[in-house]
């Protein structure tokens, strides 16, 4: 592994651990994205509405806000890699439940929002313990931020393959089939856990009551303002301009008078740009400063999010949608790397869930706007208010992003950073 670690993009794969982290997530965010793919291009078909499309995305996403404390709270206090396990089985019996009622003719709307809740209260407890575990399995504290990035970089080119396989499988095979892809792609991440060699866990003993921990864990996000801003401006992207990912169908059956597959080519180009993105965050050099990097990727979202919504030529507006892509990654990859790396080991797990309070918080109220709002005033004017936003945004934030340039942290100081 040395050879590997000699590499600044790859070093953190010179942990064994985490080396068999990243192959296991890797295999199953290709299955996350056909299934999320097959999911909304199964409601649209059956609905043509760009409403239900928000529902549905709201239906899996806020469960995860509702439980995201109780589930940092539980990455905190139990043993993570138990957690994880826990989650990854009942995440494949939630795909399985999925490709039964498609291949036995039973898919109803009602069916799929509710397997949609079961799966975003699983993600509420699979998030923190994974996140957090990756601190457990990187051999040293220092590679963090890079484990954090090639972390976001699966999640990223799953996002980019993912889509486009899900749109050959359904035309030639049905939506069963990428729910039971799903399914079978949980075992990458059981085998990979196994594979582990982690120290034995011990317990941790507290008296505390779990709304103290969740006080606490608001209290520390309050008191440390790097943390707390980016917080704050996350929740904000994620509820006026992460959603626009909801009216993609619309894009594919209606602006561009695609199918499944057009669909799943735009999802592919956006996923392009964040791959793009995800590389360059993984191989940046130590001292690079993150925030300033925040700036420049909102403001490039949403440039490519106002001419994506625009040019009615298919090329060009995927060119577009590759660049909304590579900005908007960096909005979690950034704050997340932010937040591991300043939150104090104690309180990681905790932190981590009001972190994605601030997505699952958001993005699925986000998305029920967007929705509404394309039903009444059509797909590319919304994304276009969308784009503009997010340099609103930006601009806002400004002062706090690129006004502490000097006081960036240097990589190799993570640890110091950890410890204290």
């Amino acid at each position: 592994m040395k050879n590997i670690s000699q590499l600044n993009l790859f070093r953190a794969l010179a942990s064994r651990n985490y080396t068999l982290y990243f192959i296991g997530r890797a295999v199953s965010q290709f299955g996350t994205w056909m299934q999320r793919t097959a999911v909304v291009w199964v409601v649209y078909s059956m609905t043509h509405s760009a409403l239900l499309l928000g529902i549905t995305i709201f239906a899996e996403q806020f469960p995860s806000f509702i439980f995201s404390i109780p589930g940092g709270v539980a990455a905190d206090r139990y043993n993570r890699y138990t957690v994880i396990k826990i989650t990854q089985i009942t995440s494949m019996i939630q795909a399985v439940l999925l490709a039964i009622l498609v291949i036995t003719g039973h898919m109803a709307v009602w069916a799929i929002l509710l397997l949609s809740v079961i799966l975003g209260i699983i993600n509420a407890f699979d998030v923190p313990a994974r996140q957090a575990l990756i601190n457990d399995v990187v051999a040293s504290p220092a590679d963090l931020p890079n484990a954090l990035s090639l972390s976001t970089a699966t999640a990223s080119l799953a996002q980019l393959l993912g889509p486009a396989l899900s749109g050959i499988v359904l035309s030639a095979f049905g939506a069963g089939v990428c729910f039971l892809l799903n399914a079978a792609s949980f075992g990458a991440v059981i085998i990979s856990l196994l594979l582990m060699k982690l120290p034995a866990y011990l317990p941790k003993k507290t008296n505390k009551k779990v709304i103290t921990d969740f006080a606490e864990g608001f209290a520390y996000i309050k008191n440390t303002p790097r943390i707390g801003l980016i917080v704050i401006m996350l929740a904000i992207v994620s509820l006026l301009v992460l959603p626009f990912n909801t009216v993609l169908p619309v894009f594919a059956k209606v602006v561009f008078k695609g199918d499944a597959s057009t669909f799943g080519y735009i999802n592919s180009f956006v996923g392009v740009g964040a791959v793009i993105g995800t590389i360059f965050l993984a191989s940046r050099k130590p001292g690079s400063h993150l925030k300033q990097i925040l700036f420049f990727s909102t403001v490039l979202m949403g440039i490519g999010l106002i001419c994506f919504s625009q040019f009615k030529n298919f090329p060009a507006a995927m060119f577009f949608a590759a660049v909304a892509g590579y900005g908007s990654v960096a909005q979690f990859t950034i704050s997340n790397i932010i937040v591991q790396s300043d939150a104090a080991p104690e309180m990681r797990g905790r932190t981590i869930g009001v972190l994605l309070m601030a997505i699952f918080g958001m993005m699925p109220l986000g998305s029920v706007i967007i929705g509404a709002a394309t039903e009444h005033i059509g797909a590319p004017t919304t994304v276009l208010i969308q784009g503009i936003l997010a340099v609103i945004i930006a601009l806002l934030f400004a002062k706090f992003l690129t006004g502490s340039a000097k006081k960036a942290i240097p990589e190799n100081k993570v640890a110091d950073i950890i410890l204290k």
